[in-house]
């Protein structure tokens, strides 16, 4: 079948889409849309020849770039053999086994189980419908809440959702009944004048205080990213990730990290929470570069203990999904897995992350930036009306969109969110592209704040 290529073509076929965190009503009413459709590299290219620099990733995902070829063989070469089969019951492939071992390799050192789903929704889904499981076996029933945190983003799908900042959930329902939110751990927003130290001190004692409000034997799990994602790449105060697990542990609550993001080479390493924050969780979730995004997987890897309880003798474990571990995906991650290792990406966003996290945080010498945020190839740009007094501008002024328009008017798509800006690029940039990449946010960012008085 060959698909109409010319762009009206396109975005006619495109209305009967729904997509994505947008607004619906206005793409009703035609307003513009960008329609990709080639990619090479770390770039991508719009239906009317277009150039731009893929700051996003896609969606945080294309980590060895695009258009890999080694990827793409994988899938073929594996549709080929087995197209797909199942990992109900007794039943297993090659591909999914051999992917499990390699994660589990890969993982903090208890970590050795993998339950493969399709989003980082459903792998944080999954892992709270184990623990909830896991407590039954232990006979702890009501050990089912969940701790969470403002400003987190953990999926979409309905406990994944409840699971996120609420922010995200206005006018849409969830289980929330099952959640509790801490603090946001934004400290230039949420610390007060507080020293770093004493808003880290500030967290714990929210953290305490929920657990000793709920009760400890209500409490399932916290959910934690290593640097919230979605909801503004917030990064917590230094200690704030051991210090909450410690206390988790202290109270039987397991530790989830959420690695959607951050894993496979987005902060230069394969998983990050034990590497870059001192913390081995029970249960680490993982999807979006697990893949690059050449096929949708996700995994939730959970402990050796958690494990032998759910796999004592007594029950079956009842939770799956059809495409479990899907032949071709898992191929894809094992290729892309591959690919990291041979050419040592991860090693490599050492050094280029660096770079590019140093080229943004320049721009906080600009009128209207007030805050540059995050680690390696993952950064929030906070846009404000008052440096001084940290006030935002008001919501209609959409000061993230003008800037993402702007910047991808020069070439580079940057992600709006609200009144920030953020860039989660392919981790195959080199120094070149990484100062092309600051000199059009620079750019962007200065146009755009004459428009609004600056």
């Amino acid at each position: 079948m060959k698909l109409n290529a010319t762009t009206d073509d396109i975005l006619s076929a495109d209305n009967h889409l729904i997509q994505s965190f947008c607004d619906l009503d206005a793409l009703k009413q035609n307003t513009a849309r960008t329609v990709i459709n080639r990619a090479e590299g770390a770039f991508v290219y719009d239906s009317d020849g277009n150039e731009l620099i893929d700051g996003i990733a896609g969606l945080w995902c294309v980590n060895v770039g695009h258009g890999r070829q080694e990827l793409i063989d994988a899938v073929t070469q594996q549709l080929g053999q087995l197209d797909y089969y199942s990992t109900f019951y007794n039943f297993t492939h090659p591909s999914a086994a051999h992917l499990a071992q390699k994660i589990a390799d890969l993982a903090p050192a208890s970590l050795n189980h993998v339950y493969f789903a399709n989003s980082g929704s459903a792998a944080n889904d999954s892992a709270i419908r184990i623990l909830h499981h896991y407590n039954e076996r232990r006979g702890k029933p009501d050990k089912k809440r969940v701790l969470s945190r403002h400003g987190a983003y953990h999926g979409s799908t309905y406990l994944a959702m409840a699971m996120t900042t609420p922010a995200f959930s206005q006018t849409w329902s969830s289980a929330s009944d099952l959640v509790h939110h801490l603090r946001s751990p934004h400290h230039w927003r949420e610390g007060g004048g507080m020293t770093e130290a004493e808003f880290l001190d500030a967290l714990m004692e929210d953290l305490e205080q929920s657990i000793a409000h709920l009760g400890a034997d209500n409490i399932a799990a916290f959910i934690a990213e290593p640097i919230m994602g979605a909801g503004g790449v917030i990064v917590a105060p230094k200690g704030y990730h051991v210090r909450s697990a410690e206390i988790c542990r202290a109270n039987d609550i397991k530790y989830i990290s959420d690695e959607v993001v951050t894993a496979f080479g987005r902060l230069g390493h394969f998983f990050a929470s034990q590497e870059m924050f001192g913390v081995e969780p029970d249960i680490i979730t993982s999807a979006k570069g697990l893949t690059s995004g050449y096929q949708p997987l996700s995994a939730t890897i959970i402990s050796d203990e958690i494990y032998e309880v759910i796999s004592a003798p007594g029950e079956k474990f009842l939770h799956g999904f059809t495409y479990s571990g899907h032949p071709a995906a898992s191929a894809v991650a094992l290729a892309n897995i591959e690919v990291m290792e041979r050419e040592k990406l991860p090693e490599q966003v050492r050094t280029t992350g660096k770079q590019f996290e140093s080229t943004l945080r320049d721009l906080g010498e600009l009128d209207i930036v007030g805050e540059v945020r995050g680690s390696h190839f993952m950064m929030g740009i906070e846009l404000v009306k008052d440096k001084a007094t940290k006030v935002s501008f008001d919501d209609d002024v959409e000061i993230g969109g003008k800037v993402a328009e702007a910047a991808q008017k020069r070439g580079l798509i940057a992600r709006p969110l609200g009144n920030s800006l953020i860039l989660s690029p392919t981790l195959v940039m080199q120094p070149d592209l990484i100062e092309k990449t600051g000199d059009i946010l620079r750019e962007s960012i200065t146009a755009v704040a004459k428009t609004v008085g600056h």
